[in-house]
């Protein structure tokens, strides 16, 4: 069992989070009761999730989509006012973490879901001391078809791809989630591919035109990892009991 504030204090240290500038507030979202024995892990802070944990019995809720970003409708009102009222009669912690999530070397989403994917990482998508994505090679090249076929069978999702499914692949740089506007730097990367977890409008006109192969292959497939990863370290160094709950999103 762990108090609350201490275990805030441990996920902020291990994930740096004060060293990134976020679309909402990392760490503990929605104050609950203030000693943790079960966490229960999932992508996104839905009511499903909410619900679930409840049966669990959990006494913190700990995602990768949380609450309070920024442009939203700040007045607690309908399917907000709910999930809120939820936590809060059932004295349970939210706890947070978007970008930090992402980035960290070995728990984050794009290390993860390297290591599910057979990436050999290489350096990050940019420069920056703590990058939002990857560069690296397959562990083997194979064709895109190729390709396709191993994440659908990891993932779960069939990829939606641009490029022809015949050409050999290689390098590739990945960035999870709705990163498809991340293609760019990618393409400077120089690496054959690109993955993330959504595709818009522009983005196939971009891999058409440049070269560059791109998988879209979820946003809630290629960020199941990463928060998984962090229950499972809580529970494995501080005792903490934990459990994923995965609420499906085709998105």
């Amino acid at each position: 069992m762990l108090k609350r504030d201490y275990m805030l204090s441990l996920l902020d240290q291990e994930l740096v989070a004060d060293r990134f500038q976020d679309y909402c507030p990392n760490g503990l979202q929605v104050e609950g009761r203030e000693q943790i024995r079960r966490v229960v892990t999932g992508v996104t802070a839905c009511q499903a999730l909410i619900d679930a944990a409840i049966v669990e019995e959990a006494d913190a809720i700990l995602v990768h989509h949380g609450y309070f970003w920024k442009g939203e409708e700040a007045r607690i009102r309908g399917m907000k006012k709910q999930r809120l009222q939820t936590l809060l009669r059932h004295d349970i912690n939210l706890f947070a973490y978007h970008l930090p999530l992402d980035a960290h070397p070995v728990l984050g989403n794009n290390a993860q879901l390297a290591r599910r994917l057979g990436f050999q990482i290489e350096g990050g998508l940019d420069d920056s001391v703590n990058p939002i994505g990857n560069v690296g090679r397959l562990d083997s090249p194979m064709t895109a078809e190729e390709f396709c076929s191993q994440a659908e069978a990891v993932l779960g999702r069939t990829p939606l791809h641009v490029g022809d499914p015949g050409d050999e692949i290689e390098t590739i740089a990945w960035c999870t989630g709705g990163a498809q506007g991340f293609i760019d730097k990618a393409q400077l990367k120089g690496v054959d591919a690109y993955l993330s977890g959504e595709i818009s409008e522009p983005t196939t006109h971009f891999a058409r035109e440049t070269g560059i192969h791109y998988f879209a292959c979820g946003h809630h497939a290629t960020e199941r990892y990463g928060v998984m990863a962090l229950g499972q370290w809580l529970s494995d160094n501080y005792g903490i009991e934990h459990t994923f709950i995965d609420i499906d999103n085709p998105a």
